[in-house]
């Protein structure tokens, strides 16, 4: 497994740096890089076929699973990296969500220590696993955060998904797995890529579940017979829960229920209720080896939680989309991947009874839907289980279920015509021309993403589609600002601003973060937007100061603000679920009467004011 993520790292490492070295026009304004994206999509399928044919006729293994590995990294780092090519960004750029993530590699890129991407003193509460791992390649290699996050962003999925591969292999016959593994790393590089981190969890799902199956439901086995299953799923859910919550949540609820489902068989063959204690205690075990690699990343926030520091319940939940209102069924929507989801559903049905695959993975399907409805459900208590983001596991899933329905059904056909080879070449053909077109399909599947990755301004000022940049190509200037009037670093100053992007590039601390959903319940979020509130509102720099020394959290010792009619303002944010948008934006105005005062220092730039406050405590 070493060996193969070692491979994935070079053919990734190799085909980015060569992609970076050619002046490509802006993918929103040129159909080259889609074109040659084509090609070397074609030729990385082609490599795939190759191994998939030498696994069949069992000859140079060891070379099959090498043009396997990079086959599968160079499929992944094509079809992200050459329509990104010719920006430093990643997909979706830095708006919105992807504010906060790269926002949280800046921080961990600056410093390896646990802590939250905004927040001073506190520890991070969204789990800080992939993040970590990028602070410490950015830092290796010498580079800003904002600009490590799409190459580590594709890389890391190459690496994952060969990962993925190899489990496949360990599971089901070496041909299959190749096929399987690139059926849902296409689904999910097209559904769930721009969420990066949370793409590496996903492709690990499906042959998890299949491996948590076999760890649980053994009947008739000796006591320690599965162990090697156990240990691996329980580190699986361990890796989860360092890296996406959501994901974990969902997979234990699978595995949970795939234990019940277990037991209650075992009861069932030995007519005895005891018989169901072993899957209940490889459960047990499961969740004990999930729950210590846990708290790697998870004992700073528990340990500060516990210590008596006020926790607020959080509103990351707060969000039900219409997508999150309704049960998807991807199986029904009349596309290659509607069809291939189709094609699963009628194997996970057909086969559910006599094949421990597709019972696992029919448990992950199940799973999905219950969690749905009980997401749905959960609105009336004020809360969601955010279901609708559990689409693209659902994709992956039937996607895995797909291909083995492929297989079998095409065994069948060939079985029933005498094993005729035209039969066998047309069934062969219908195959790779689906795996192709699907492919080349991604980047138009990415491409509203794709368009904020050219459209965004970069920490370097400049748009990858070359046109002038936005107000973020002054945020430069202000660093400098700042460092300057204040003479300190960056992580060891506090700023108040509602120009996120401002510290996605910089590791500025702020003393508020983008919305509530983000935030740090122990942060408390909605006290600090009610204080920041109180000190627009105060009269005097006198009194701005005194709130500023007795404010119950760290004061800000620079503020961003825009420039506006009456005063500066921020834009700022609160949650209002359950509406749908879940956020409202407000402004609040400082008059620039609070800032006369010699302890502040006032500078304007660009549409920005810059506000550094000389007499600011230093932290701790």
């Amino acid at each position: 497994m070493l060996l193969a993520a070692l491979v994935a790292v070079v053919v990734a490492a190799v085909g980015l740096f060569a992609f970076s070295k050619v002046d490509w026009p802006a993918f929103t304004s040129s159909n080259v890089t889609q074109a040659v994206t084509t090609v070397l999509q074609v030729v990385c399928i082609a490599v795939i076929g190759i191994a998939v044919l030498m696994f069949r006729a069992q000859k140079a293994e060891r070379f099959a699973k090498l043009l396997s590995w990079a086959g599968l990294s160079g499929f992944v780092t094509t079809t992200l990296g050459l329509p990104l090519a010719a920006t430093t960004l990643y997909l979706h750029g830095v708006s919105v969500d992807q504010q906060f993530r790269t926002e949280y590699l800046t921080r961990l890129t600056d410093s390896a220590a646990l802590h939250d991407m905004t927040y001073v003193d506190l520890p991070p509460y969204y789990p800080a696993g992939w993040f970590w791992v990028g602070g410490r390649v950015a830092n290796l290699l010498g580079m800003d955060g904002w600009e490590a996050f799409k190459p580590y962003a594709i890389g890391s999925l190459a690496v994952v998904a060969v990962v993925a591969l190899v489990l496949w292999t360990k599971l089901i016959r070496r041909d299959w797995a190749v096929v399987a593994a690139l059926a849902v790393t296409a689904v999910v590089l097209a559904y769930n890529s721009p969420e990066a981190y949370g793409a590496v969890v996903n492709l690990l799902i499906p042959p998890v579940l299949i491996l948590a199956w076999g760890a649980l439901d053994r009947p008739g086995a000796q006591r320690f017979a599965g162990a090697g299953a156990v240990l691996g799923t329980g580190l699986f859910l361990g890796f989860a829960a360092t890296v996406y919550t959501l994901y974990l949540g969902f997979t234990a609820f699978a595995v949970t229920l795939m234990a019940v489902v277990a037991a209650v068989l075992a009861a069932r063959a030995q007519n005895s209720w005891k018989a169901a204690l072993g899957p209940l205690i490889r459960l047990a075990a499961i969740a004990v080896i999930s729950g210590l690699v846990a708290l790697i990343v998870w004992a700073p926030y528990l340990i500060k939680a516990l210590s008596g520091a006020t926790a607020e319940s959080g509103t990351a939940m707060h969000y039900l989309p219409d997508s999150g209102a309704v049960l998807p069924f991807p199986m029904l929507k009349f596309s290659l991947v509607g069809a291939l989801c189709m094609l699963g559903t009628v194997w996970l049905i057909s086969r559910f009874l006599f094949s421990r695959r597709a019972r696992a993975l029919g448990i992950g399907v199940i799973s999905v839907y219950l969690w749905a409805l009980l997401s749905m459900t959960v609105t009336v208590a004020g809360t969601t289980l955010l279901g609708f983001r559990l689409e693209p596991v659902l994709i992956a899933l039937l996607a895995a279920a797909g291909v083995f329905g492929f297989f079998e059904f095409a065994g069948w056909i060939v079985l029933a015509t005498s094993e005729n080879p035209r039969v066998k070449a047309v069934l062969v053909a219908l195959g790779v021309i689906g795996t192709i077109a699907f492919a080349q399909n991604i980047p138009q599947v990415l491409a509203p993403d794709i368009a904020v990755a050219y459209s965004d301004t970069d920490g370097n000022g400049e748009r990858g589609d070359k046109r002038p940049p936005g107000a973020e190509a002054n945020y430069a200037d202000i660093d400098r600002i700042i460092r300057e009037q204040l003479g300190r670093e960056p992580h060891d100053l506090v700023v108040l601003t509602a120009d996120i992007g401002f510290l996605s590039f910089y590791p500025y601390f702020g003393f508020q973060g983008l919305t509530s959903h983000y935030a740090n319940p122990l942060a408390d979020f909605r006290a600090r937007a009610e204080l920041i509130k109180k000190w627009s509102e105060l009269d005097t720099s006198d009194e701005l100061i005194a709130a500023l020394d007795s404010a119950p959290w760290r004061a800000p010792d620079a503020f961003v603000f825009r420039q506006g009619a009456d005063g500066y303002t921020l834009r700022l944010a609160e949650d209002v679920y359950p509406n749908d948008p879940n956020v409202r934006r407000y402004t609040v105005t400082f008059p620039k009467e609070l800032f006369g005062s010699p302890q502040f220092t006032v500078t304007e730039q660009g549409p920005f004011v810059v506000v550094t406050r000389t007499g600011a405590s230093r932290p701790g």
